[in-house]
Parts: C-alpha cells; structure tokens; sequence
C-alpha cells in the first residue's frame, strides 16, 4: 500500500504495478492502454472488485444490484505517478505532442502544446 493517495502501488496479475485509475470504464482502459503503451509502459488491466453491498434487513426483499464493469489500470513501472507524469510534461501523444491535463481527462481529442506558465513572458 502507498504512504499516501497520490502514488499508490499493488499486485495486478502477480505484477506489481504503478496504480493510474481505478474504477475505470472500458472505453477509458482502451484510451489510456493506447496512451501509456506509446510511451513505452507495460500496462497491466484487471476487473475491479464488485462494490460491497449492504445486506437486506431482516424481513425485506433483497434487491439485485447491477453493478458497471469496471476495471483496475497498473503500469509494470511501479514508480509511476500520473500526476506526475501530466504535470512533469513527460507523457507524449502518439503525434509528439506534450499530454495535457484536458487531453489525459479525454476533454479534448487533441493535446495542444501549452507554454508553461513558468515560461510565460508576462
């Protein structure tokens, strides 16, 4: 387990991994697999536990819960740190490109360069 939230580590497979995102949809896993593979990671994918359910009082129906399928992404590099990596400017886009926050969120489907503040001429 991490000393803190921001860089967590575990057990994917008999790996250990960097954890990037929990609780992830399918969509997201084939994003950032296509992502953190460009920029030469392994990444491990595996289902995320199903969500603890509270067990019907006595006397009551139980009521069946569906719940979305949802998977664990890890890098092999368990050192790995996304926010480190987004902030750090160290992740690239498959067409050279500096990931962005808005891009690494999937807001924009394409990461625009931006001048970092601290090299703003203001």
């Amino acid at each position: 387990m991490a000393i803190n939230k921001n860089h967590e580590f575990e057990e994917l497979d008999g790996v250990k991994c960097g954890i990037v995102e929990k609780n992830v949809s399918p969509s997201r896993v084939d994003f950032l697999r296509a992502l953190l593979t460009i920029n030469g990671y392994t990444v491990v994918v595996v289902p995320s536990p199903a969500p603890k359910v509270a067990l019907p009082k006595e006397g009551e129906e139980p009521t069946a819960v569906v719940a979305p399928e949802t998977f664990t992404v890890g890098v092999t590099d368990y050192t790995f740190n996304s926010i480190n990596a987004v902030f750090g400017r160290s992740l690239k886009t498959s067409n050279g490109h500096v990931v962005t926050l808005a891009y690494w969120n999937q807001k924009e489907a394409e990461s625009h360069d931006e001048i970092p503040y601290y090299e703003s001429q203001n």
